[in-house]
């Protein structure tokens, strides 16, 4: 029985002091070891990526062949 009321209660990690902010620093999306900070080939990595979700333009490219 101890063990089943242990697990409900709740381990709170406090991120935020007031005034500041504790946790895991924001990095750009392109600065990692793919991209290596090279904003514009992560910009077109993006693009190819959506286009390739674009339904239309995969039915269109579908149908001319």
């Amino acid at each position: 029985m101890a063990l089943g009321v242990s697990g409900c209660g709740e381990n709170k990690v406090t991120v935020y002091k007031q005034g500041q902010y504790q946790g895991k620093p924001d990095s750009r999306p392109w600065e990692n070891d793919l991209f290596k900070g090279n904003q514009v080939e992560w910009e077109k990595s993006v693009k190819t990526r959506n286009q390739s979700q674009n339904e239309y333009t995969r039915i269109v490219e579908g149908a001319a062949k």
